[in-house]
């Protein structure tokens, strides 16, 4: 088992083109961090709704929520995944009028031999799906836009940062 790209370049395909879990039982424990990125655009009227106070119950305190879930069980949703035992997830949904919209901003971070990107990454995922669930009786037309990691920290490849 290696945790190195095969000639395909890619780490999840063995030479043969065959799916595998990678083997990090080898890479040590090291303080990774993550940060990703979203949107969900909707119509003006929505976003005043929603920042009126008008939807029934706290639409962004239960995305949150469910982005923070969601990031718990990443090993569950997506084939390939470590399950990681998380030491913080942050979410955090802010209005933005120029959208119009939401942006979601979630932060992963654990101890462990593998990174967090896929963990941040589903928790937006998940957040902003969860905003179009709620919001979706006032409009259908909302998208989910540029999920997108914005910072990953620690392991053997060090920091980076996507270009503004």
């Amino acid at each position: 088992m290696t945790t190195e790209p095969t000639r395909t370049g890619l780490t999840h395909f063995d030479d043969d083109g065959r799916p595998h879990m990678v083997d990090v039982s080898a890479k040590p424990l090291t303080l990774r961090e993550a940060t990703a990125r979203g949107r969900v655009r909707m119509r003006q009227a929505t976003l005043d709704h929603l920042l009126a106070g008008a939807a029934k119950g706290d639409v962004v305190g239960i995305a949150e929520l469910a982005g923070i879930m969601a990031a718990k069980r990443t090993g569950d949703l997506i084939p390939l995944c470590h399950p990681l035992g998380l030491d913080a997830v942050a979410v955090e949904i802010a209005p933005d009028p120029e959208l119009p919209g939401l942006t979601v901003t979630a932060t992963t971070r654990t101890r462990g031999p593998t990174g967090v990107e896929m963990e941040a990454m589903t928790a937006v995922a998940v957040a902003c799906l969860t905003i179009y669930d709620m919001l979706k009786a006032i409009d259908r037309g909302m998208s989910v836009e540029a999920i997108e990691l914005v910072a990953k920290r620690g392991g053997k490849s060090g920091e980076w940062v996507r270009d503004a």
